[in-house]
């Protein structure tokens, strides 16, 4: 499996390349965030709430398969499940609701938590036990921020995280850069162009940090 970041909470996530692969992506975004638009091919795409930085399915090729709902979905072998969520620590009130989202791919469980806003209730925690890679925001002001996104992790415990939604160069958006998380986390973090990794690579004793490069 091949995980590339596209920037902001966008991922292309891959089980192999070639016709007879998968690509699932998440969270595309519009040109408003000042990155560059994906427009590559996708068979699946996840959008974990309605706001233009998450929600641009449409500048994707191809005639993906689009989940933007709580529920369970099988699509061409990609197990994937939504899970209801809130992206403030107010239980929606602020900023309404967002969808996290863990898909097995490759026999990997994969777990986007979207702009995940306060940590998890033990409804939602249950569905994320024994998640393998965890994709989360610590860039804070509309989702996580570094203290709480390392609580959100050690209630999951996975076995490799990777941060989305920080401040990167050319991101219009005013959010913390990646520093005050990996400070925060205390791990010594492995920086990858892309991740290449399947069940037998995982880590089996500690957590391992990685940092992907847009």
């Amino acid at each position: 499996m091949i995980i590339t970041w596209q920037g902001h909470s966008c991922f292309k996530i891959q089980d192999k390349i070639g016709p007879e692969g998968v690509t699932v992506v998440t969270d595309p975004y519009g040109k408003n965030t000042g990155l560059k638009v994906p427009n590559f091919e996708a068979d699946i795409v996840t959008i974990s709430h309605d706001h233009d930085d998450h929600n641009n399915a449409g500048a994707l090729r191809g005639n993906p398969f689009v989940i933007d709902c709580a529920g369970e979905y099988d699509f061409k072998g990609v197990l994937v499940e939504g899970i209801d969520s809130f992206h403030d620590d107010k239980k929606g009130s602020e900023r309404g609701g967002n969808i996290i989202y863990r898909m097995e791919v490759d026999d990997v469980s994969i777990a986007h938590l979207g702009d995940l806003g306060g940590p998890l209730d033990s409804t939602q925690l249950e569905k994320l036990v024994g998640t393998d890679i965890l994709l989360i925001p610590v860039g804070g002001k509309y989702t996580l921020d570094a203290k709480a996104a390392v609580e959100v992790i050690s209630q999951i415990e996975p076995r490799i995280v990777i941060p989305m939604h920080y401040k990167t160069p050319d991101l219009k958006m005013d959010i913390d850069p990646v520093d005050k998380f990996i400070k925060e986390l205390g791990l010594k973090p492995t920086y990858e162009e892309k991740l290449k990794i399947s069940k037998k690579d995982l880590p089996q004793e500690d957590m391992e940090l990685v940092i992907l490069s847009i």
